[in-house]
């Protein structure tokens, strides 16, 4: 999986979580074909339908972003953690080591995921709500939350996105709107 790689929101494939407590979609992990163990990086939106605990990733740094619904409560039992992820588009990031728990605050939660492996990847995660330039990144993801964007020429509607790997790419972000916000995601060597 080299090059850019157009995707849509509504054809991403939707698996159930083992402990029936919500979805995930998968946008890309990266490299292609491994397992939940043995991935670089991984971009998902997970809905969350049931209070529980998260699955602890050993050695991955993980950003969670509330992208619809009333949010969670991210907490560890010994209060190191006690995060309200009640603001949409505001991305907080914390350890995959950590064993989290997470109370839904109202409704079902739908969230933006970013994992990256430990001292081989990090990411820059930022929601974009004006023309921007992105740097180049050998990897990452742009997704339209809001609005419509013109990315390097290409429309991306809400819902619409791309996704690249093994090819460094920069872009020209242009929203074509006040209210259009544009999920940015550049994966970088450690």
């Amino acid at each position: 999986m080299s090059g850019v790689q157009r995707f849509s929101r509504a054809t991403l494939p939707v698996t159930p979580w083992k402990n029936g407590g919500g979805t995930t979609q998968e946008i890309v992990s990266w490299p292609r074909d491994v397992g939940l163990d043995s991935f670089g990086w991984r971009v998902s939106i997970a809905t969350i339908a049931a209070s529980g605990p998260f699955s602890v990733f050993a050695g991955i740094d993980r950003v969670i972003t509330l992208l619809e619904g009333d949010g969670v409560r991210l907490f560890t039992h010994d209060a190191r953690i006690d995060h309200p992820l009640d603001v949409p588009l505001q991305p907080f990031a914390f350890s995959g080591d950590e064993a989290i728990d997470c109370t839904l605050a109202g409704g079902t939660s739908t969230d933006f995921n970013v994992m990256t492996r430990r001292g081989q990847w990090r990411a820059d995660v930022r929601v974009l709500g004006s023309a921007t330039a992105i740097e180049a990144a050998p990897h990452g993801v742009l997704l339209a939350l809001r609005g419509a964007w013109q990315v390097n020429g290409q429309q991306l509607l809400a819902g619409e996105g791309l996704h690249w790997a093994d090819a460094s790419h920069a872009w020209q972000a242009l929203p074509e709107g006040p209210d259009a916000r544009l999920m940015a995601v550049r994966i970088l060597p450690a």
